[in-house]
């Protein structure tokens, strides 16, 4: 079975059982500081999970965009890839984990047509540190749906992933308990990590078993959680049923949820019984395209073939997003992901100017669930065959530094007459080595990858200093990342009641903003900490004290009078084509959108806006009286204030 139909199947599913089907939210996440991107089919869902109602109900199903920039370095084996989907279903204090194991399960082995022989699964130990008790619920409902199939699921003990490696697994085993590390989920890991308020609880993984040989390196025996290449996760169903109240204390929720993801590509591989993720169809049109361009075969050839089939798409779907090649934050690896496929390419020797007929491949194959690419496609298709351009530019200008260098090293040198000269003719008798500064050098000011650079070293017979490299890299890290706390970060600091109280009231500022100058104002970025908001707008001049001070009566008789905070959903075209809804950053939006509605007690709407959330559910529960404290220029054209609640 295809991937494209598994996620088809999989949505239809579970609407089939009374979820709605929503579209997967931006790969950049909206009010979100603390990630560059969306890493998870949770993280978009966390609202609701916290306690937030969702416009479309209790049950939830989609199919989420998600990259992991720290994977980039990990892909080139079977598995590992920075862009993936997420497929996910969601109970917000609806059904639990009778409900979800038997739907899991059936799905998997009537709609997917997995054999249940080849699925193993792994179970919540318990932490007597916290008084949470093993998860004894989910494997007996297991062992129940194994039996029905003949099939016997003795359960193990296995604990830690190094007790696996040392144990092993016995006949009959198929149910294995590990402890909290594997089986538990929170935002911060673990219980001992978790802050007080904080929910989270077991989880139960789905593991399909390839049957390849065991691999000693990882350890002498095998076991669910080997890294050997054996066992592939390819699911797993949270049950978030514990809340922090102390400081070793855990009480059960009152309303408890289900939040289950499944790589989708994962699945896709166990569909066709290959541990190869590359050979399914949501690679198959990119890998023979590459087979083309390179007269080669993949098979002789997986690295390089991965990395820029990875790569590719990664840069397809984040264009699509909005999001170009920069320098900085989210759009640096865009143009890393384009950088190191150009890298790659040229190792297999594909000509250059090819990257945009590889974008055509991925936009091919994914067009029909998400028709934004095609409609985007000229533009995606420019922007790659422009980056990939202008990085082959940087690359000779490279070149001709990295020949520099080397010369330098290369020629020797002997004094004559008292006066050190150049020798050409007498070979050096040291080791020759680009120090640490030079590769440095290399790679931040001419953007020449290190690999490229100790690639190039050892044809001509140099070493690298690795070592020192990667000190310099460290640091300049360090340095990249403390700039990046100093500077404007956009979203949401956190979810605590003031962060949501102003975030609101962020809401009626601007609709007193466009009351007062005009509607030619919009949001151009913004940043709310418990403390006050930050928020940047589209203005030419600065505005007088007395604009201000109207402005905050507009907004203060709004939070005293009161009224509602209503959130309805609606697709994003019906949106932009109505008047009344303020937005900005359309690109950056799903197919369907939520829309804020603040209205007042006598029914006026004082705001109309699109937004992720969250907001309070009524404009009296923001305490406290606004003000703003300060108006400046941002950047030309662009106006900022900055105001509390006191």
């Amino acid at each position: 079975m295809s991937g494209n139909e598994i996620r088809e199947r999989y949505l239809r599913f579970f609407k089939e059982r009374g979820h709605a089907i929503v579209p997967s939210s931006a790969l950049v996440p909206e009010n979100d500081p603390t990630t560059l991107f969306t890493g998870s089919g949770m993280q978009p869902m966390l609202p609701y999970l916290l306690g937030e109602i969702h416009p479309k109900g209790t049950r939830i199903v989609d199919s989420q965009k998600c990259f992991r920039a720290e994977d980039i370095e990990e892909v080139g084996d079977n598995r590992h890839t920075t862009f993936f989907e997420m497929l996910g279903n969601w109970s917000f204090g609806d059904y639990f984990k009778k409900e979800q194991i038997e739907w899991m399960f059936e799905f998997l082995t009537t709609e997917v047509g997995i054999d249940p022989k080849r699925l193993y699964i792994s179970a919540f130990g318990g932490d007597e540190t916290f008084n949470i008790p093993r998860d004894e619920e989910a494997p007996k409902i297991w062992q129940a749906l194994f039996a029905k199939h003949g099939i016997g699921a003795k359960v193990a003990d296995i604990g830690s992933e190094q007790a696996g490696y040392e144990r092993g697994m016995k006949d009959g085993e198929r149910i294995f308990y590990y402890e909290a590390k594997k089986n538990w989920w929170s935002r911060a890991g673990v219980p001992k990590n978790m802050p007080v308020g904080e929910p989270g609880g077991p989880d139960s993984e789905m593991f399909f078993d390839f049957g390849t040989p065991h691999d000693p390196k990882w350890g002498e025996h095998c076991h669910p959680n080997c890294d050997c290449g054996r066992f592939m996760e390819i699911g797993n169903n949270v049950f978030m049923q514990y809340i922090k109240r102390g400081e070793s204390q855990f009480e059960e929720l009152e309303y408890k949820n289900i939040d289950f993801g499944g790589g989708l590509e994962r699945v896709a591989a166990a569909a066709i019984d290959s541990p190869d993720v590359f050979k399914t169809d949501l690679f198959v049109n990119t890998i023979a395209q590459i087979e083309r361009m390179a007269n080669k075969p993949y098979e002789t050839n997986e690295r390089p073939f991965r990395v820029i089939a990875d790569h590719i798409r990664g840069a397809v779907f984040m264009i699509g997003d909005a999001v170009l090649p920069g320098s900085a934050d989210q759009e640096y690896f865009v143009r890393r992901l384009l950088r190191r496929a150009v890298r790659y390419a040229d190792t297999l020797n594909i000509p250059a100017g090819t990257f945009a007929d590889l974008a055509e491949s991925v936009i091919v194959t994914y067009t029909e669930h998400y028709p934004a690419l095609a409609e985007k496609r000229s533009f995606i298709k420019e922007t790659i065959a422009r980056e990939e351009e202008q990085f082959r530019k940087t690359l000779e200008a490279g070149l001709k530094q990295f020949n520099k260098v080397s010369l330098q090293i290369h020629l020797t040198s002997k004094v004559e007459d008292g006066k050190k000269v150049i020798d050409k003719d007498t070979p050096p008798t040291t080791k020759q080595v680009i120090t640490a500064d030079k590769a440095f050098d290399l790679y931040t000011t001419y953007g020449f990858p290190i690999e490229l650079t100790q690639e190039i070293a050892a044809e001509k017979g140099f070493e690298v200093d690795m070592a020192g490299f990667d000190t310099l890299m460290k640091e300049h890290r360090d340095k990249s990342r403390a700039g990046a706390e100093q500077k404007f970060k956009g979203g949401l600091a956190d979810s605590s009641e003031k962060v949501i109280e102003l975030h609101t009231a962020t809401h009626l500022m601007l609709a007193g903003l466009q009351k007062e100058l005009g509607h030619h104002i919009h949001q151009a970025g913004s940043n709310i900490t418990g403390e006050r908001l930050r928020y940047d707008f589209t203005h030419p001049e600065k505005i007088e004290r007395d604009v201000l001070d109207r402005i905050e009566v507009f907004v203060n008789k709004a939070i005293t009078e009161g009224g509602e905070v209503s959130i309805a959903m609606m697709s994003k075209v019906e949106a932009q084509n109505d008047p009344t809804i303020e937005a900005s950053f359309w690109d950056r939006y799903p197919d369907e959108v939520k829309v804020y509605t603040m209205t007042a007690k006598d029914g006026t709407v004082l705001s109309r806006e699109l937004c992720g959330g969250p907001h309070v559910a009524r404009l009296e529960d923001i305490k406290g009286t606004f003000k703003i404290v300060k108006e400046e220029s941002s950047s030309a054209g662009v106006r900022r204030i900055k105001a509390v609640l006191e």
